[in-house]
């Protein structure tokens, strides 16, 4: 079974024009193969809103935390609240340090070293993923040729 070591999925969007936070970060899931496009079951948006507002204060939460959090804005957005247990928080919360978005240390989760996600993207994903996995697949072609 060929198991890849790395996978990412880009999608380009409209411009976002006054789309509020959680539009944009749904966005950005969606963008970066976080979310499939229709998809209902979103929890991923609300972990990463919360995660962004934490860096703004630069405060590590638990996943229990995140939880009771992404609980209060799925209730303020008025969004079914399915997909909130711990347990699928933690799978959304690995699949973001999977990406390297998001750092946990003693069981504390945060933005990348705080950094504003623009910056994560960039360093992370643009010069970093991007670039070896383009490379990978010119070595295949390389092979072929």
């Amino acid at each position: 079974m060929d198991v890849p070591l790395h996978e990412i999925t880009l999608r380009k969007y409209e411009k976002p024009y006054g789309s509020s936070k959680r539009e944009l970060v749904r966005k950005i899931c969606l963008s970066i193969g976080l979310l499939q496009p229709g998809d209902s079951r979103d929890v991923v948006v609300d972990v990463l809103l919360v995660l962004d507002d934490a860096k703004n204060d630069r405060k590590e939460l638990t996943s229990v935390e995140i939880q009771e959090l992404v609980k209060k804005i799925r209730k303020e957005n008025s969004l079914e609240e399915r997909g909130i247990a711990e347990s699928n928080i933690r799978r959304q919360l690995k699949r973001l340090r999977d990406l390297m978005l998001v750092d946990k240390k003693q069981n504390l989760y945060r933005l990348s070293e705080f950094e504003p996600l623009s910056e994560i993207f960039e360093k992370k994903i643009e010069q970093f993923l991007i670039p070896h996995t383009l490379e990978r697949i010119k070595e295949y072609l390389g092979k072929l040729d």
